[in-house]
């Protein structure tokens, strides 16, 4: 699974991993796993990350099938 998460941080005025972490009710860490490509959230979170960047969850998260 691909993510936009650091991308869209930028686009939003440099958004704070801590900021964006505090807004979703995770740790920093989390969001650096996340953007890492070493976590895949809950769908929960997921939805909570896309709303505190004022995006559909489709622009943050997508998804490549294995051949």
């Amino acid at each position: 699974m691909a993510n936009q998460i650091r991308r869209l941080r930028f686009e939003r005025g440099e958004l704070t991993q801590q900021a964006l972490a505090d807004a979703c009710g995770v740790t920093r860490q989390t969001i650096i796993a996340l953007e890492a490509g070493r976590y895949a959230p809950s769908l929960e979170l997921g939805f909570r990350i896309a709303d505190a960047l004022g995006v559909r969850i489709e622009e943050v998260f997508q998804w490549h099938a294995r051949s």
